[in-house]
């Protein structure tokens, strides 16, 4: 994997580049479409080429272990060849999925035991297998296992966290050095900057991990609960010291003013299920505001879904897809996840235009204010 960086904007640490991989090249900053059992609820993979142009979309190595398992992929001869999406694919590590699992899962050194959510058999992630099964998925980039502290975790906590996490990702990357991609391209592995909201854990954590000189970083641990300003101010800690010359990526995160209000601090990878989750629940992002189209204001509101037309979805109206919504119909849950996916592709590619023309900041300061408007 490559990076380029094209231009940092002389106000902020606002950054545009390329990622090049074997499945394609990656335009940076850019949100990747959850996919976490390899596929983005309700879109055709086509669509997504297509209609949203998204680039990079990711997969979660836990509930692909789980279900249809390793054995399966691997048969298939990988996870682009199974779902049938030719570009580029990451995933996560399935640490934050473990994590979230709560009373059924048990941390140790060794790594986590946890209950599956689907049956409740019993099994065991560690560094190592974790790396095994991410060489099995054949995602492009894939993740270090980490522990997720929780948002709430006291200082004790957080560093025996961090500490474990460190010491899982020494052993995470002596198998990854030791094994050899499954398929015909080439993998890169990301580790990921633990430590909670306490500064001076982050920089420890970031001093770290560029011990490995990987060809990117990740920030983990972030909006889980925490206040969006403390989220922010974290994030501008790691940013300050990860090197330049590499991407970082932001896990989770988040609402269109996340993204902006992280772009600016030098984030380049984005990636969050809210587009498609809300949109099922008939949440819509626009760039003039958030329209919630279960209002009974959109009943008789003939006119299009989003006159800027992001994606071919925003021809119907909005009283359509209200009534799509209300009834429950499959279609309505398909076009809003559509319409919001194309929206969240368009803005971090306007934010690119944006930093390459030197005016991302004044930009980004009235698209904040359009964003947060209730339509």
């Amino acid at each position: 994997m490559e990076f380029e960086l094209l231009k940092t904007s002389e106000n902020s640490r606002a950054r545009a580049g390329n990622i090049t991989t074997d499945h394609g090249k990656i335009e940076t900053p850019i949100f990747m479409p959850v996919g976490t059992a390899g596929s983005v609820k309700g879109i055709h993979t086509r669509d997504l080429h297509e209609d949203i142009n998204a680039q990079i979309i990711l997969g979660n190595t836990y509930h692909l272990y789980l279900r249809p398992g390793i054995d399966v992929i691997e048969k298939a001869g990988g996870l682009h060849k199974f779902n049938r999406w030719n570009g580029p694919i990451l995933t996560d590590s399935g640490g934050y999925q473990v994590f979230s699992l709560g009373d059924i899962r048990k941390l140790g050194e060794d790594g986590a035991r946890f209950q599956s959510h689907i049956d409740g058999s019993y099994h065991m992630f560690t560094p190592e297998n974790v790396m095994d099964i991410q060489r099995s998925i054949g995602a492009d980039i894939i993740m270090a296992f980490d522990e997720c502290s929780p948002g709430d975790a006291d200082y004790n906590y957080a560093k025996n966290s961090l500490e474990l996490t460190q010491r899982w990702l020494e052993r995470c990357f002596v198998q990854f050095n030791k094994t050899e991609p499954k398929y015909d391209h080439r993998q890169s592995l990301f580790p990921i900057v633990q430590g909670n909201t306490f500064e001076d854990l982050r920089k420890i954590a970031v001093a770290h991990v560029k011990n490995f000189d990987a060809d990117g970083y990740a920030i983990g641990g972030l909006s889980v609960g925490e206040a969006e300003e403390i989220m922010y101010e974290m994030t501008e800690v790691c940013t300050a010291d990860l090197p330049t010359d590499k991407p970082r990526y932001l896990m989770g995160v988040g609402t269109p003013v996340n993204i902006l209000e992280s772009i600016e601090r030098g984030i380049d990878m984005f990636d969050c299920v809210m587009p498609t989750r809300n949109g099922r629940n008939g949440m819509l992002f626009t760039s003039k505001g958030i329209i919630n189209i279960k209002n009974k204001k959109w009943e008789n509101d003939h006119s299009v879904i989003d006159e800027d037309e992001h994606s071919f979805v925003d021809q119907y109206s909005k009283s359509y897809l209200r009534h799509l919504i209300i009834s429950n119909e499959m279609l309505g849950a398909q076009i809003a996840s559509q319409h919001n996916l194309a929206f969240y592709l368009w803005l971090v590619k306007t934010a690119r235009q944006k930093i390459i023309d030197g005016n991302f900041e004044s930009w980004k300061r009235e698209m904040v204010v359009k964003l947060k408007e209730r339509l």
